[in-house]
Protein backbone atom coordinates (compact mmCIF):
# COMPACT_ATOMS: atom_id res chain seq x y z
CA UNK A 1 0.00 0.00 0.00
CA UNK A 2 1.34 3.14 -1.06
CA UNK A 3 1.81 6.38 1.25
CA UNK A 4 -0.54 9.60 0.67
CA UNK A 5 2.74 11.28 -0.45
CA UNK A 6 3.22 8.79 -3.34
CA UNK A 7 -0.27 9.07 -4.18
CA UNK A 8 0.19 12.84 -4.96
CA UNK A 9 3.52 12.36 -6.24
CA UNK A 10 1.92 10.11 -9.30
CA UNK A 11 -0.49 12.50 -9.29
CA UNK A 12 1.64 15.62 -10.05
CA UNK A 13 3.26 13.42 -12.46
CA UNK A 14 -0.44 11.99 -14.05
CA UNK A 15 -0.95 15.83 -14.63
CA UNK A 16 2.33 16.73 -16.18
CA UNK A 17 1.89 14.21 -18.72
CA UNK A 18 -1.94 15.07 -19.68
CA UNK A 19 -1.04 18.47 -20.49
CA UNK A 20 -0.75 19.90 -23.90
CA UNK A 21 2.40 21.28 -25.58
CA UNK A 22 2.27 24.76 -26.47
CA UNK A 23 2.16 25.58 -30.18
CA UNK A 24 5.37 24.62 -32.12
CA UNK A 25 6.57 22.39 -29.19
CA UNK A 26 7.55 18.74 -28.09
CA UNK A 27 9.32 19.69 -24.74
CA UNK A 28 7.04 22.99 -23.52
CA UNK A 29 3.42 22.08 -21.91
CA UNK A 30 1.04 24.30 -20.98
CA UNK A 31 0.73 23.89 -16.80
CA UNK A 32 -2.78 25.51 -15.44
CA UNK A 33 -1.24 27.20 -12.50
CA UNK A 34 -4.65 26.57 -10.17
CA UNK A 35 -4.11 23.13 -10.94
CA UNK A 36 -0.38 22.84 -10.32
CA UNK A 37 -0.89 24.95 -7.00
CA UNK A 38 -3.28 22.26 -5.49
CA UNK A 39 -1.08 19.67 -5.85
CA UNK A 40 2.02 21.22 -4.74
CA UNK A 41 -0.22 23.02 -1.56
CA UNK A 42 -1.08 18.75 -0.70
CA UNK A 43 2.15 17.67 -1.34
CA UNK A 44 3.88 20.28 1.00
CA UNK A 45 0.28 19.75 3.30
CA UNK A 46 1.76 15.50 3.46
CA UNK A 47 5.35 16.32 3.37
CA UNK A 48 6.06 16.38 7.14
CA UNK A 49 3.55 13.78 8.46
CA UNK A 50 5.56 11.46 6.66
CA UNK A 51 9.03 12.08 7.38
CA UNK A 52 7.67 12.57 10.88
CA UNK A 53 6.33 8.68 10.44
CA UNK A 54 9.44 7.58 8.77
CA UNK A 55 11.80 9.58 11.57
CA UNK A 56 9.31 7.08 13.98
CA UNK A 57 10.44 4.08 12.46
CA UNK A 58 14.31 4.92 13.10
CA UNK A 59 13.46 5.92 16.17
CA UNK A 60 12.16 2.54 17.61
CA UNK A 61 16.02 1.21 16.76
CA UNK A 62 16.30 2.36 20.29
CA UNK A 63 13.28 0.63 21.96
CA UNK A 64 14.83 -2.82 20.30
CA UNK A 65 18.28 -2.56 21.71
CA UNK A 66 16.54 -1.85 25.06
CA UNK A 67 14.15 -4.98 25.12
CA UNK A 68 17.47 -6.81 23.71
CA UNK A 69 19.13 -5.39 26.52
CA UNK A 70 16.86 -5.96 29.56
CA UNK A 71 16.79 -10.09 27.97
CA UNK A 72 20.17 -9.83 28.30
CA UNK A 73 20.59 -8.82 31.62
CA UNK A 74 17.71 -10.97 32.70
CA UNK A 75 19.10 -14.18 31.55
CA UNK A 76 22.82 -13.28 33.53
CA UNK A 77 20.98 -12.13 36.33
CA UNK A 78 19.32 -16.25 36.27
CA UNK A 79 22.76 -17.67 35.78
CA UNK A 80 24.14 -15.93 38.56
CA UNK A 81 21.53 -16.53 40.90
CA UNK A 82 21.63 -20.22 39.53
CA UNK A 83 25.26 -19.98 40.27
CA UNK A 84 25.06 -18.67 43.49
CA UNK A 85 22.60 -22.00 44.47
CA UNK A 86 24.89 -23.79 43.46
CA UNK A 87 27.71 -23.01 44.69
CA UNK A 88 25.98 -22.79 48.16
CA UNK A 89 26.36 -26.30 48.53
CA UNK A 90 29.29 -27.59 50.08
CA UNK A 91 29.23 -31.38 48.92
CA UNK A 92 28.82 -30.55 45.21
CA UNK A 93 31.21 -27.16 44.97
CA UNK A 94 33.79 -28.22 42.09
CA UNK A 95 30.59 -29.44 39.94
CA UNK A 96 28.56 -26.37 40.67
CA UNK A 97 31.67 -24.24 39.81
CA UNK A 98 32.11 -25.90 36.46
CA UNK A 99 28.31 -26.34 35.83
CA UNK A 100 28.17 -22.35 36.85
CA UNK A 101 30.55 -21.26 34.80
CA UNK A 102 29.21 -23.10 31.59
CA UNK A 103 25.94 -21.45 32.34
CA UNK A 104 27.42 -18.00 32.41
CA UNK A 105 29.38 -18.53 28.88
CA UNK A 106 26.32 -19.54 27.57
CA UNK A 107 24.02 -16.58 28.76
CA UNK A 108 26.55 -13.95 27.73
CA UNK A 109 26.77 -15.70 24.36
CA UNK A 110 23.40 -15.50 24.23
CA UNK A 111 23.21 -12.24 24.96
CA UNK A 112 25.48 -11.04 22.87
CA UNK A 113 24.18 -12.93 19.84
CA UNK A 114 20.37 -11.25 20.84
CA UNK A 115 22.28 -7.80 21.00
CA UNK A 116 24.24 -8.37 17.76
CA UNK A 117 20.96 -8.88 16.11
CA UNK A 118 18.98 -6.23 17.40
CA UNK A 119 21.76 -3.85 16.26
CA UNK A 120 21.74 -5.14 12.56
CA UNK A 121 17.97 -5.59 12.55
CA UNK A 122 17.36 -1.72 13.78
CA UNK A 123 20.71 -0.19 11.39
CA UNK A 124 18.97 -1.85 8.55
CA UNK A 125 15.18 -0.59 9.38
CA UNK A 126 17.22 2.60 10.10
CA UNK A 127 18.86 2.40 6.89
CA UNK A 128 15.52 1.92 4.67
CA UNK A 129 13.24 4.34 6.22
CA UNK A 130 16.13 7.05 5.45
CA UNK A 131 17.01 5.68 1.92
CA UNK A 132 12.52 6.20 1.18
CA UNK A 133 12.37 9.39 3.03
CA UNK A 134 14.93 10.51 0.70
CA UNK A 135 13.81 9.23 -2.16
CA UNK A 136 10.92 10.79 -1.92
CA UNK A 137 12.15 14.22 -0.81
CA UNK A 138 13.77 13.60 -4.33
CA UNK A 139 10.69 13.23 -6.18
CA UNK A 140 9.65 16.48 -4.56
CA UNK A 141 12.93 17.91 -5.56
CA UNK A 142 12.96 16.88 -9.18
CA UNK A 143 8.90 18.10 -9.60
CA UNK A 144 9.38 21.74 -7.96
CA UNK A 145 12.74 22.05 -10.34
CA UNK A 146 10.99 20.95 -13.47
CA UNK A 147 7.75 23.61 -12.12
CA UNK A 148 10.29 26.62 -11.84
CA UNK A 149 12.01 25.46 -15.30
CA UNK A 150 8.42 25.85 -16.70
CA UNK A 151 6.99 28.88 -15.02
CA UNK A 152 10.16 30.60 -15.90
CA UNK A 153 9.78 30.16 -19.52
CA UNK A 154 6.23 31.31 -19.29
CA UNK A 155 7.10 34.05 -17.75
CA UNK A 156 9.99 34.70 -20.70
CA UNK A 157 7.98 34.00 -23.61
CA UNK A 158 5.17 36.31 -21.84
CA UNK A 159 7.55 39.27 -22.01
CA UNK A 160 9.14 38.70 -25.64
CA UNK A 161 5.18 38.72 -26.99
CA UNK A 162 4.46 42.30 -24.94
CA UNK A 163 7.54 43.60 -26.03
CA UNK A 164 6.62 42.23 -29.71
CA UNK A 165 3.32 44.23 -29.28
CA UNK A 166 4.63 47.60 -28.10
CA UNK A 167 7.07 47.79 -30.83
CA UNK A 168 4.15 47.53 -32.86
CA UNK A 169 1.54 50.09 -31.04
CA UNK A 170 5.20 52.67 -31.19
CA UNK A 171 5.69 51.97 -35.03
CA UNK A 172 1.75 52.32 -35.84
CA UNK A 173 1.59 55.79 -33.60
CA UNK A 174 4.90 57.04 -35.60
CA UNK A 175 3.54 56.66 -39.06
CA UNK A 176 0.22 58.20 -37.82
CA UNK A 177 2.44 61.11 -37.04
CA UNK A 178 -0.07 61.99 -34.37
CA UNK A 179 3.07 62.33 -31.55
CA UNK A 180 6.31 62.19 -31.41
CA UNK A 181 6.64 58.65 -29.76
CA UNK A 182 10.34 56.82 -28.56
CA UNK A 183 11.31 53.81 -27.15
CA UNK A 184 12.82 55.67 -24.24
CA UNK A 185 8.99 56.77 -23.42
CA UNK A 186 9.19 53.40 -21.55
CA UNK A 187 10.93 50.93 -19.38
CA UNK A 188 14.97 49.88 -21.14
CA UNK A 189 12.79 46.08 -21.27
CA UNK A 190 9.90 47.72 -23.62
CA UNK A 191 7.47 47.21 -20.71
CA UNK A 192 6.82 47.77 -17.66
CA UNK A 193 8.57 44.89 -15.21
CA UNK A 194 5.74 42.30 -14.30
CA UNK A 195 6.44 40.51 -11.17
CA UNK A 196 4.63 37.17 -11.10
CA UNK A 197 4.26 35.31 -7.81
CA UNK A 198 4.30 31.38 -8.35
CA UNK A 199 3.56 30.59 -5.19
Amino acid sequence: MSSKIEQIITEIEEYIDNCKFQPLSTSKIVVNKDDIDELLAELRLRTPDEIKKYQKIIANKDAILNDAKERSESMIAEATAHINQLVSEHEIMQKAYNEANQVLEQAQQQAQDILNKATAEANDLRGRAMQYTDDILSNVQSILSTGMDSFENAQNQMMSSLNSSLNVVIESRKELGGQDVSEEDYDADGVDDIEVDLL
